[in-house]
């Protein structure tokens, strides 16, 4: 029956779904759509077992995900999302009290080991403008997720518009990406390294830590555009910004935030707040930390969010 409901339900939603089962206590985790390798395979495996319990993995783009949760389609215990914006959204709709920062990444720019354009990315460097002409070159198919509904795809605009003036080079974002929301570049967040492994695109905007799970080539860029410092915030995040139209074609300023993933507890918890509780603790464990390591993710972050 849990098979059959999970199925249907990820066919609805769009959503990508991992269960590891064990007879005991359940636990239901909505997460990020990057995070599928580590909270499928590491994460959530190693608490399941850990509990003799059963683990329940959902995965999509964090912002589509927290509006399913605050519009109660989906019930989770935990959500793990990357940046505040998501978790703003819970907020508001009285799902959370608070938000603990577990992990960390950056921006980077990977590229297909079988792409055409694999030699030059591997000869580009990410300390000059080398990578984003590469970037640039008419032809080359540039992946990259909605900024509506992801923050990735929303990341990847501010590191373009950053890198125009870290590099000084006007007009280069928009050479790479053509309109912010265009349909040729963006996908669904799921599939679009597993199209960036087998050479349906040459590059692709990620985190690093998705990049370094997937085992795929990229160049790592400056802090002063890669969104991974706190501490450039004022001096360069912020000084960007762009427009969308949202679901409802209302026009909406995107700012940057710092790439943090934060962890809640659920109000709505279906298998309650001390199972939630537990898996939130175990993430930041000496255990849990190993794993995100080990899976190319840095550490924790800045503050608890609400406090």
């Amino acid at each position: 029956m849990l098979k059959i409901a999970v199925s249907t339900l990820a066919l609805l939603v769009g959503t990508t779904f991992s269960v590891s089962t064990f007879a005991g206590s359940d636990i239901r985790v909505t997460y990020a759509g990057s995070m599928g390798k580590v909270m499928d395979e590491s994460l959530g495996p190693a608490f399941a077992k850990q509990q003799d319990g059963h683990y329940q993995g959902q995965g999509q783009g964090a912002y589509g995900m927290a509006r399913l949760l605050a519009s109660k389609k989906l019930t989770a215990d935990v959500f793990v999302s990357i940046t505040p914006g998501p978790m703003q959204i819970l907020k508001d709709a009285g799902l959370i009290d608070t938000a603990v920062p577990v992990a960390s990444t950056s921006m980077v720019i990977a590229y297909s080991p079988k792409g055409k354009y694999a030699r030059q990315f591997a000869a580009a460097n990410g300390n000059d403008a080398s990578w984003l002409r590469v970037l640039s070159t008419p032809g080359l198919k540039f992946g990259r997720t909605d900024p509506i509904n992801d923050p990735k795809g929303q990341n990847i605009v501010f590191t373009l518009l950053l890198a125009e003036k870290y590099y000084q080079m006007p007009g280069i974002a928009n050479k790479v990406m053509g309109d912010v929301q265009n349909p040729a570049q963006v996908s669904l967040e799921g599939g679009l390294l597993a199209r960036l492994g087998n050479g349906q695109v040459d590059a692709a905007a990620g985190y690093e830590s998705e990049v370094r799970s997937a085992h795929l080539p990229y160049i790592a860029l400056p802090e002063e555009i890669n969104l991974s410092n706190p501490a450039e915030t004022k001096k360069w995040y912020e000084t960007v910004s762009f427009n969308v139209k949202d679901s409802q074609g209302r026009d909406k300023v995107l700012h940057t935030q710092p790439l943090v993933y934060y962890a809640a507890v659920l109000k709505n918890a279906p298998h309650g707040e001390q199972a939630a509780q537990a898996f939130v603790k175990f993430m930041l464990s000496p255990q849990g930390q190993k794993l995100y390591q080990q899976n190319g993710y840095a550490a924790p972050k800045g503050d608890a969010l609400y406090r």
